[in-house]
């Protein structure tokens, strides 16, 4: 107070549990900070050291609160790690999911909406439909049962599932209808165990996996919204598992075998793997947390994955694992998760009926593979800085008239295609040098070039992005090649 630094008593005033850290250097400098700092600036390398930026950052994020000066600046050991980190900066700011995603037309935030709540424009659109197909496709085989459960509930359901009294601060607030309140969802959990309470259950109903991709709503400071990294409005591909003691260790083994699976179909094959135990604060007693925690470590064990021991770090109502992904530049990402839960069967009286006619309680997992797919398209865009595979990219082909003599034929080849399931479209208007930069600047996988001698012998000479010129092709030839490839997974 007496050197009037008013943010670090605010910082102070919110500490109530953790111990207070102040860094000195002699008796000239302190720090409320756990350090350490050099004594001097001459002990760093000042060609290993460089400023960046400067930005204007609400403190704590928080728009409400004064504007603060950033200075963004970093420092290395030597010259090679600063031109390799600047080199890395360099090639994520041509990756950046933002910019490619307004350059290519995928998605946007429209502030007359608000804030974090996203837009899919049609390319973008595309590519979500192929995502969530092939995620229930693979949820279907896995024995999975598909559900669509409603955006709000009354406000009584949250305070049973205790998502009232632990996560009030980002849930919005409520509104009144007919006399009662009722709540956006910040979670999917509590409606899938609605369903799961709609009968009674048996031992041998067991294991039932129920899945949705269910849109939830979570209130976020304007100052933290991030694309589409950190958004209010977002759909998780969320799913329960309700099964017995004795099926966790399988059901959990089922999970990473699914998880592996579907990141494998995005090109995702590099893991960081996290096994959270049970922390200080916790519900349920020390018998089954060890079970689910051996269930969980036998898991991993059987599927082979090296993983990390995360002490303590567990939520409170059961052990977890975590699993971050690994992109082209080699960042993590959490996506997938696998959680224990022993708090909501308890909350939500969730019974089945045993062997013995006696009613016991179900053993609730939840998991998400790929987190949300808001995230996790923002991810894929900057893995694949927006050159999307054949099979996934909004458009795959696109045909282009040496002049507008040709555009006639060109619809009836992109007529074709679009019946053999193929994403195309005729593009014209410009001289055909251009047409082509500009399918290149959109990262089109594939163009397929007509003139009149293409017209005359019913075929299109290829250029791909991927392998360059393909060579003249008859049209039936180009569909079967796009659709092996598709197959594939190749180009």
């Amino acid at each position: 107070m007496a050197v009037n630094e008013p943010y670090k008593m605010e910082i102070l005033d919110s500490i109530k549990e953790d111990p207070i850290t102040i860094y000195h250097i002699g008796n000239e400098w302190w720090d409320l900070c756990a350090g350490p700092h050099v004594e001097t600036t001459g002990k760093i390398n000042n060609k290993a050291f460089q400023l960046e930026s400067v930005a204007g950052a609400y403190w704590r994020g928080d728009e409400k609160k004064p504007m603060l000066q950033r200075i963004y600046g970093t420092a290395w050991e030597n010259e090679e790690q600063l031109k390799a980190y600047l080199h890395f900066k360099e090639e994520a700011k041509r990756r950046d999911h933002r910019r490619i995603g307004q350059d290519l037309d995928l998605f946007s935030i429209q502030e007359e909406a608000g804030g974090g709540l996203v837009f899919w424009h049609p390319k973008g659109a595309i590519v979500r439909h192929i995502i969530e197909d092939s995620w229930r496709k693979t949820h279907i085989e896995h024995g999975y049962d598909l559900l669509f459960t409603p955006h709000v509930a009354r406000a009584d359901l949250w305070k049973i599932s205790g998502h009232l009294d632990f996560y009030k601060e980002s849930m919005y607030d409520q509104m009144e209808i007919e006399d009662e309140l009722y709540q956006l969802r910040p979670m999917n959990c509590p409606y899938h165990i609605l369903v799961y309470k709609r009968k009674l259950h048996s031992y041998r109903d067991f294991p039932i996996r129920v899945a949705e991709l269910g849109t939830v709503y979570r209130y976020e400071l304007s100052g933290s919204l991030h694309g589409l990294f950190r958004v209010r409005g977002f759909t998780q591909d969320d799913a329960h598992i309700f099964c017995l003691e004795d099926q966790v260790k399988d059901e959990i083994r089922g999970v990473l075998d699914l998880t592996e699976e579907i990141l494998l179909q995005f090109g995702f094959s590099k893991y960081e793997v996290n096994l959270s135990t049970r922390p200080e604060k916790a519900v349920g007693d020390d018998d089954i947390w060890e079970k689910a925690t051996v269930a969980l470590k036998d898991a991993l064990d059987d599927k082979g994955w090296s993983y990390q021991i995360d002490e303590g770090g567990g939520a409170f109502y059961g052990p977890k694992i975590d699993l971050k992904i690994e992109d082209a530049l080699g960042r993590k990402w959490q996506c997938s998760t696998i959680q224990v839960d022993f708090n909501l069967p308890n909350r939500f009286d969730m019974t089945y009926v045993d062997s013995n006619s006696e009613k016991r309680r179900p053993i609730m997992i939840h998991r998400a593979v790929l987190g949300s797919l808001e995230r996790f398209f923002g991810v894929l865009i900057e893995h694949y800085a927006g050159d999307f595979p054949l099979w996934l990219a909004p458009i795959q082909a696109q045909v282009l008239p040496v002049t507008d003599t040709q555009l006639g034929f060109c619809n009836e080849v992109v007529g074709k295609l679009k019946s053999n399931g193929i994403r195309a479209e005729v593009f014209h208007g410009e001289r055909l040098p251009k047409l082509i930069r500009n399918a290149e600047k959109q990262k089109i996988p594939l163009m397929a070039v007509v003139g009149p001698k293409e017209v005359e012998t019913h075929s299109v000479t290829v250029r791909s992005r991927f392998g360059g010129e393909l060579g003249t092709m008859k049209i039936d030839e180009f569909i079967s090649s796009i659709q092996q490839a598709i197959k594939n997974r190749t180009l």
